[in-house]
């Protein structure tokens, strides 16, 4: 078995693990929602570019609000780095897609690599390159640099001095500063949502998304 079989079988077998399977808790029926999992839902699709409906809550949201303090403390966070932060939306993406494919997780996976490419304008190319990390031909020195703190974080919670001298030639303080919050804020999501057994939209596919 060639290398790529061996890829797309390990693939096949997370995605088994954690989309075959029910998840461990489930929504909260609609109408059992309290209003603000709605609100909430409002301003995470502002902020992810699309279109509010009103009264909506997603599969997600109504799982999250089972715990109502959490839901809004996600969603606080989540709102300043997506819709107030420091970091470029090019940089933001590429370091919650490194995130998540480092965690193996099929929700946040999907739903950055539509992100990525609506909000970042990364390219199915690019997108595949991420899964390969900083190392893959091909990145700017930024980029890879962005992708090895990344990894670096996952791997020795923190940035070495190599890496953050390349990214504090372009970044400011806060953004030096949000980019290990980031990265740290969607590893804890991604346990979450793993830990959950999160469905994915039928409008994706998990861990093939390009």
């Amino acid at each position: 078995m060639g290398a790529g079989q061996l890829e797309e079988a390990r693939v096949a077998a997370r995605q088994a693990e954690i989309l075959g399977r029910p998840p461990r808790i489930a929504p909260l029926p609609l109408g059992q929602c309290p209003p603000e999992a709605a609100a909430m839902n409002v301003e995470i699709d502002v902020a992810a570019g699309h279109e509010p409906e009103e009264g909506r809550v997603s599969e997600w949201m109504a799982t999250l609000i089972r715990h109502p303090v959490l839901a809004r403390a996600h969603t606080r966070l989540a709102l300043v780095l997506m819709a107030g932060g420091a970091l470029p939306a090019r940089d933001r993406e590429l370091v919650v897609l490194r995130t998540g494919w480092l965690a193996q997780a099929p929700f946040e996976w999907s739903g950055h690599v539509q992100l990525g490419k609506k909000l970042a304008g990364l390219t199915s190319e690019e997108i595949e390159r991420v899964t390969n990390g900083s190392a893959a031909p091909g990145w700017s020195t930024h980029d890879a640099a962005v992708l090895r703190a990344v990894e670096e974080l996952a791997a020795n919670a923190t940035i070495s001095d190599g890496t953050w001298a390349v990214l504090a030639a372009s970044y400011d303080e806060r953004q030096l500063m949000e980019l290990p919050i980031l990265a740290g804020h969607y590893r804890g999501l991604a346990f979450l949502q793993n830990s959950l057994r999160t469905p994915i939209s039928e409008l994706f596919t998990g861990l093939t998304d390009r």
